[in-house]
């Protein structure tokens, strides 16, 4: 049984449009199998008859046929009703047995019509409750309440007009009112049914779009997390190879002791490079979370951190302020070398040998707050390609970690990156805004 529902668009069909559902066709009704497998029609048309509605319809013509004849043959055997009358009587009903088949296409019009023909046509009550059955199904209870009490509401006076020979007035009118509220409540209640089942359809649909959003959404933050690793770590790792590389380029008569040494530390960096980059792409491949895939460094590696840097040729002065560094917590400490080791990457591509300070204080309750500063570079540095991802990845990062993260010049043209993280369940300090030296 077809028939959009009254004050909502049809949805717009597309020979693309994906099958949603995939069973057996020829026993769902045409119109429900419309909202199920929108593209089981083409746009601009309507629902074609499945097998199961042509014997419905068949079914429901029979019906109302039958029960012409059966009024058909009380109106004839009625002294009370004269022949001509009984003669357009069957005319009548005829037609609204013949105008059954139209209820798929008009519901609405067909229930009003036939409504109105029952009041003079005794056969055509069997088409009538057929019309008013259909439009329950495909319309609002609003549009059924009008047309089954308007029949309602007509039935005492159609009964005392023509009065039925075998049974009381009183009876013959309750049993009416009786039948027209059967029909409409069967036809809410297979309404109500169909409803049900689209809803049913809708939640799966639901379920299904959020799973894929949530499985999208976690393969994002994934490849996030490991891109900020591998620019964490690999960027670090180069730039270190870059300061030894240049340095052999631009003194070719250094010593040999002094070249061999740069060379060792090339291939090491070099190695080491390879090494993280194959541990990361091993955990990408695992699928596993990073803090299980391989070590993690902790507050306590920032003096190998700045050793190394130091080797490199830069000048780096760490102070560290912390109260009782061992109870810092690893995900704090590991978020903290991070924002240390970036800072420390930007200074070497960004102001190459300038001073860098590095500052680490904090205490439980209070947070831990990692500054890392540099002094205005001398003369002009070439503008590096990229520049800038490995910030938002570290603010990112002291987001995640429950705190935050300020970057910009200082008073005296440096450059200063402070975060703040939170350390005990009482830390509420912030950042301190940047100033000058």
């Amino acid at each position: 049984m077809s028939g959009d529902k009254a004050g909502q668009p049809s949805p717009v069909l597309t020979e693309e449009t994906p099958a949603l559902f995939t069973g057996p066709r020829w026993f769902i009704p045409s119109a429900l199998l419309h909202e199920l497998d929108p593209g089981a029609t083409r746009a601009g048309r309507r629902p074609r008859r499945t097998p199961r509605d042509w014997v419905v319809d068949f079914s429901c013509f029979l019906l109302a046929v039958l029960v012409g004849l059966l009024a058909a043959e009380a109106v004839n055997d009625n002294p009370h009703v004269p022949l001509e009358l009984a003669v357009a009587d069957q005319v009548m009903g005829a037609l609204a047995c013949a105008a059954v088949w139209l209820r798929r296409r008009w519901p609405l019009g067909l229930a009003v019509a036939l409504t109105a023909v029952t009041a003079v046509s005794d056969t055509a009550g069997g088409a009538s409750l057929i019309a008013l059955f259909t439009l329950a199904v495909h319309r609002p209870f609003r549009y059924v309440a009008w047309v089954g009490g308007f029949g309602a509401a007509m039935a005492p006076l159609i009964y005392w007009l023509r009065p039925d020979p075998d049974l009381p007035y009183v009876v013959i009118v309750v049993l009416g009112v009786l039948l027209t509220v059967a029909i409409v409540g069967w036809g809410m209640f297979v309404r109500a049914k169909r409803q049900l089942l689209l809803s049913l359809r809708d939640r799966a649909r639901r379920a299904e779009t959020e799973a894929r959003l949530r499985a999208e959404q976690a393969q994002r933050l994934a490849r996030e997390a490991i891109a900020r690793e591998m620019h964490d770590v690999l960027a670090h790792r180069l730039t270190l190879l870059s300061v030894h590389a240049g340095a052999l380029e631009f003194r070719p008569d250094a010593p040999p002791l002094e070249t061999a040494r740069a060379a060792g530390v090339i291939r090491e960096s070099a190695h080491e490079a390879l090494q993280d980059l194959r541990e990361i792409i091993g955990v990408l491949r695992a699928g596993e979370p990073d803090d299980t895939g391989r070590p993690q460094p902790t507050l306590a590696a920032l003096d190998p951190l700045v050793a190394e840097c130091r080797e490199a040729g830069m000048k780096v002065t760490l102070h560290r302020r912390v109260t009782d560094p061992a109870a810092v917590p690893s995900s704090v400490g590991r978020t903290a070398y991070r924002i240390a080791q970036e800072g420390l990457t930007n200074a070497r591509k960004h102001a190459p040998g300038t001073e860098v300070t590095v500052s680490v204080t904090g205490a439980p309750g209070e947070g831990l707050t990692v500054a890392v500063r540099n002094q205005p570079p001398e003369g002009e540095v070439p503008p590096v390609p990229g520049s800038g991802q490995g910030l938002i990845g570290l603010t990112e990062r002291a987001t995640l970690a429950g705190g935050s993260l300020e970057h910009g010049h200082t008073q005296g043209g440096g450059f200063e990156v402070r975060a703040w993280l939170p350390w005990g369940p009482h830390g509420t300090a912030r950042p301190r805004p940047l100033k000058g030296p």
